[in-house]
């Protein structure tokens, strides 16, 4: 008997992984503006429309930890902060820009 896709248990919950490392509101934004290199705190705020400032540092944080991005401090005054993608979130790149075309045909 064939499975149907995306009918097992195993498939549901490796989607569920995945929508928790990059379903946020704002993860495939903040990705987004990172395809084009590093950028500072400041950078994203005005890259990333709507955001507020402790929701930017809780979704960092999260891709941060699940190695989509790496944060890098320099030691100036005052301290400078910047995020790129990791190897990892870049190759988040083409999915991204596919699902950002579907949007435009079936949702905008």
């Amino acid at each position: 008997m064939n499975k149907k896709k995306g009918s097992s248990s195993e498939e549901k919950c490796t989607l569920q992984e995945i929508l928790g490392v990059i379903g946020g509101k704002w993860s495939m934004s903040i990705i987004y503006a990172l395809f084009t290199g590093k950028k500072r705190f400041s950078e994203l705020e005005r890259l990333v429309p709507n955001i507020n400032t402790r929701m930017l540092v809780k979704e960092l944080k999260n891709m941060e930890a699940n190695g989509i991005v790496v944060r890098e401090v320099f030691a100036t005054v005052p301290p400078t902060v910047e995020y790129t993608l990791t190897t990892k979130g870049r190759k988040l790149e083409p999915i991204i820009n596919e699902l950002y075309k579907w949007g435009v045909e079936y949702v905008g």
